[in-house]
């Protein structure tokens, strides 16, 4: 990761990543950790080494919890156990996602139940959860990952595209009703982010080539790219931005 803009309001913020230990969530507790923030993350899969490297490399260790965030009495347990850790939260990034390609004709209803629970549902009580501390401290800010996929009418996995969709929905709702408590709710909606399991499971020569064509800035996604977004999107530097979505994605859709 590179430092590549500094945000002094981030320092000593309390911030809770879901699927902060892998893929793109590991680059933002990277570039949290290195804003001076007070990171706690979770996760279904053992982060212990990405938190000893983090260590080394900050000088502090993050907090970090598995959990399976598709429980939501776990998911909520965890984010209690960061308040009391490292004060209430004031910064939610809502990451963890599963992208996992399907058709729909073999969709069963538990495979859309689970994958529902992942990619929205856990977004929403992530956000209730957190209100009353960002109450509290006179404000927040909340990030949603989404992505450009639903926009691209996309097929090959339309529970996800369809949870996207409601993310976004439901940052601009919550957006309106919170508000007054001065905390902001915002959506981020990356391209495609040559991440290692994009690499390994989804990325061709060909398939790039025909993705690039499609973007108007001709450089690949990096996940810091997504970082910096994200950090603007928790800083001061965004104070009166709520209720948007950012795309990230070197034009290829088009907002507005």
């Amino acid at each position: 990761m590179s430092l590549q803009t500094i945000f002094p309001d981030l320092k000593g913020q309390s911030v809770f990543i879901t699927g902060g230990g892998s893929g793109i969530g590991a680059f933002l507790t990277d570039g949290f950790m290195a804003q001076g923030a007070n990171v706690s993350f979770v996760q279904r899969s053992d982060a212990s080494a990405f938190c000893d490297e983090m260590e080394a490399k900050h000088h502090r260790r993050p907090h970090f919890q598995t959990c399976d965030i598709a429980d939501i009495a776990a998911l909520k347990a965890c984010l209690e156990a960061t308040a009391t850790h490292q004060g209430a939260i004031t910064v939610l990034v809502n990451n963890a996602a599963n992208d996992a390609r399907h058709s729909a004709l073999e969709v069963t209803e538990a495979f859309w139940d689970n994958s529902q629970a992942i990619d929205l549902k856990s977004y929403f009580f992530a956000c209730q959860a957190v209100v009353a501390g960002m109450r509290e401290n006179g404000g927040g800010a909340i990030v949603n990952m989404s992505s450009i996929s639903y926009m691209m009418g996309n097929a090959g996995y339309p529970s996800y595209t369809t949870a996207n969709a409601g993310i976004n929905g439901m940052t601009r709702s919550l957006a309106r009703e919170f508000g007054p408590d001065k905390i902001r709710f915002n959506a981020l909606a990356p391209g495609w982010v040559l991440t290692d399991k994009q690499k390994e499971q989804w990325v061709t020569p060909e398939a790039l080539a025909a993705h690039l064509e499609r973007q108007c800035l001709k450089d690949t996604l990096a996940p810091q790219d997504i970082v910096d977004a994200v950090l603007f999107l928790s800083s001061n530097a965004s104070r009166m931005m709520t209720g948007q979505t950012m795309v990230v994605d070197g034009g290829v859709v088009v907002t507005g």
